[in-house]
């Protein structure tokens, strides 16, 4: 009698527990029926860039500092802030009585020199004149290159030291930069890929090209290695970025990729192979997809949009949660 009560008890048990699992497995099923027929997923757009990051400093093309080669008073200032000028103009002339005095008295004397003097001394004569003529050219700043007058602090009757600095000529048609590039990234280098420029002075993005870098590294303070790779910007520029404003900017290593992106559950299979279905009008579209990352696939065929809604196909795993790796999606599927 005892071994009947107890397997009676065990069939019970057994029995609940089969209708009670029966009754959850309905209910997953009632409950993911009315989640998938209500659920929807957005084509997405992305861009992918392959790009080098890099930040510093622009600078002129040239610049010459306009500083007083010797001691003496300022009789001629022939510039003023903004002017352009030519290589080789006088900038800036200091008095030079002295020197032409100097120099007509040795002329002098070469002539009297010519006449009863030695060949010897005649050369040595020659070579004293190259020097007081440079004591004459030191008197003058003079422009290296063609360019516009930055700045300039200097009047008619100031008493000037050698070296002195007075002023800024630059040379702004077109502008270069010098940018640290980690050793990592030195072998995705190749000249003229294309710069793009960002600057707190421009609302936009101002477009330049790589110019070259050297066969050596170096090792910074940090104890990085990195080579320095000079980057141009060719005239026309915005007239609001002037030499040693800030920027960063992006070297271009290849041309940006953009595809679109969904949800895998909006996609389906039949015979003929994956599609997706419109919410509007409910129209099924044939498309070819590949994997993006665990929740996403990248659509590389088919008649599909950024911004269409698609009906869901299966049931998402993590609702309204994206889970979408930085980087190129793989290939295949």
């Amino acid at each position: 009698m005892k071994k009947n009560k107890v397997s009676k008890i065990i069939f019970i048990c057994l029995v609940s527990v089969l209708i009670v699992t029966a009754l959850l497995i309905l209910a997953r099923k009632i409950f993911s029926k009315n989640e998938l027929s209500g659920a929807t997923f957005t084509v997405k757009k992305e861009t992918y860039e392959n790009v080098i990051e890099v930040a510093g400093n622009i600078s002129a093309a040239q610049e010459q500092t306009l500083q007083a080669l010797s001691d003496g008073t300022v009789v001629t200032v022939n510039v003023k802030q903004g002017d352009f000028v030519r290589k080789g103009d006088l900038i800036i002339q200091l008095d030079d009585t002295e020197q032409q005095y100097n120099l007509a008295r040795h002329d002098y004397d070469m002539e009297t020199t010519k006449i009863s003097g030695s060949d010897k001394e005649l050369k040595l004569m020659e070579t004293q004149r190259l020097s007081l003529l440079q004591k004459i050219s030191d008197r003058k700043v003079i422009a290296t290159f063609d360019g516009i007058i930055a700045d300039i602090d200097v009047s008619v009757g100031d008493s000037l030291e050698a070296k002195d600095s007075v002023g800024t000529l630059v040379d702004v048609s077109y502008l270069t930069a010098d940018v640290e590039i980690a050793e990592t990234d030195v072998s995705k280098l190749t000249a003229n890929q294309i710069v793009e420029f960002t600057f707190p002075a421009y609302d936009g993005t101002v477009q330049g090209y790589v110019v070259g870098w050297p066969a050596i590294g170096e090792v910074t303070s940090r104890g990085s290695t990195i080579v320095k790779a000079q980057l141009r910007i060719d005239a026309p520029y915005p007239e609001t970025i002037l030499p040693n404003f800030s920027f960063s900017g992006k070297i271009k290593i290849s041309p940006d990729e953009n595809y679109l992106l969904v949800e895998s559950n909006a996609v389906s299979r039949n015979n003929e192979g994956a599609f997706v279905e419109k919410v509007k009008g409910g129209e099924k579209i044939p498309v070819k997809v590949v994997p993006y990352d665990r929740d996403y696939v990248k659509i590389i065929e088919g008649n599909v949009s950024e911004g269409d809604v698609l009906k869901a196909q299966s049931v998402s795993k993590k609702s309204g949660k994206e889970n979408r790796r930085q980087g190129p999606p793989p290939g295949g599927f």
